[in-house]
């Protein structure tokens, strides 16, 4: 198993949902410089989407990225594969170059369990321009059975390369991934599948190793586990503790040791009791998000309160 998996950090892409994609061109090419001397296969260096479809007034390299761009900060490709993420109706498919002019390898879908058939429609186009492709289906603890089950009709049909699970809230244990990833693999015998998980419960960790012993073979993390609200499974323990002899921890470690640590202190990610609480209640991390940017951060009875009442549930779906 170890053999076969594939890390793809998602450091600039999930981290950038802390920081508003406030990253130095330096950061991403020492990460850049850092995974490819790790031995990690991927880096996701943030998003594909088109600025004109979401009103952006602002530039925002790793939220909108232009391949010029990436050409420039990234004369020279290394060892790590790049890819980048998009959303169902927020990318022009006129902004996307064939794979043999772009610095791009990959193209990540993410969308909900309702706009399946339009993520697939993305996967065919992208995969007649030649990148390898993934389909992330968000809020899998959420999903009914019967809605997974249809859905997977379609992706098994499909050009796509990876499935995703993916515990958007963090709320799934051991137990849940082994039971999710062998009705994946039931229902898609002839898919690659995925791993994209969260830290409320301080189980991203052990839940990508259960499902890298249970088959799946492309593995999501992030160096120091940067990533929205509580964070990602960490790389550098993914780097350490599969044995596979490409593998090495000291680059990262100078990354985390260079840039990281500043970083920390100055945004906020990682196991804290608000996104905690929304794990084990299976919420949406937005509204602990909202609550720990407010003056009552650090009041947690209050947060609970808060979040268990029925109005809790009620909040808009976001992404």
């Amino acid at each position: 198993m170890a053999n076969s998996s594939k890390i793809i950090d998602c450091t600039i892409r999930d981290g950038g949902l802390i920081n508003n994609w406030d990253f130095s061109v330096e950061f991403v090419q020492d990460l850049y410089e850092g995974l490819s001397n790790a031995g990690v296969e991927y880096m996701e260096i943030g998003y594909k989407n088109s600025p004109k479809l979401l009103n952006a007034t602002e530039p925002n390299p790793w939220r909108f990225l232009d391949d010029n761009f990436l050409k420039e900060i990234l004369p020279e490709k290394k060892f790590t594969k790049l890819s980048a993420l998009v959303d169902i109706g927020r990318v022009d498919p006129d902004d996307i170059l064939p794979r043999e002019e772009s610095v791009l390898d990959m193209i990540r879908i993410a969308c909900y369990i309702r706009e399946v058939d339009k993520g697939l429609e993305l996967v065919e186009m992208f995969h007649n321009l030649g990148y390898e492709t993934s389909l992330n289906i968000m809020a899998l603890s959420s999903v009914p059975e019967n809605q997974l089950i249809e859905a997977f009709k379609m992706v098994e049909k499909s050009s796509v390369d990876v499935v995703y699970i993916v515990d958007s809230f963090g709320s799934l244990d051991p137990a849940d991934i082994e039971h999710q990833v062998k009705k994946f693999k039931d229902m898609l015998p002839n898919k690659q599948l995925g791993i994209h998980t969260h830290n409320n419960m301080q189980l991203a960790f052990a839940n990508t190793l259960t499902a890298m012993r249970n088959g799946v073979t492309f593995l999501d993390s992030s160096v120091y586990g940067m990533g929205r609200a509580a964070g990602n499974c960490n790389t550098e323990l993914l780097v350490t503790h599969i044995q596979k002899p490409s593998y090495e921890l000291k680059p990262l470690l100078g990354v985390i040791e260079k840039h990281m640590l500043e970083m920390r202190s100055k945004w906020e990610w990682g196991y804290i009791i608000p996104y905690m609480i929304s794990g084990t209640i299976n919420e949406h991390p937005r509204v602990a998000m909202a609550y720990r940017a407010s003056e009552e951060r650090d009041e947690y009875v209050k947060f609970y309160d808060k979040v268990t009442s029925p109005e809790a549930s009620l909040a808009p779906e976001s992404k």
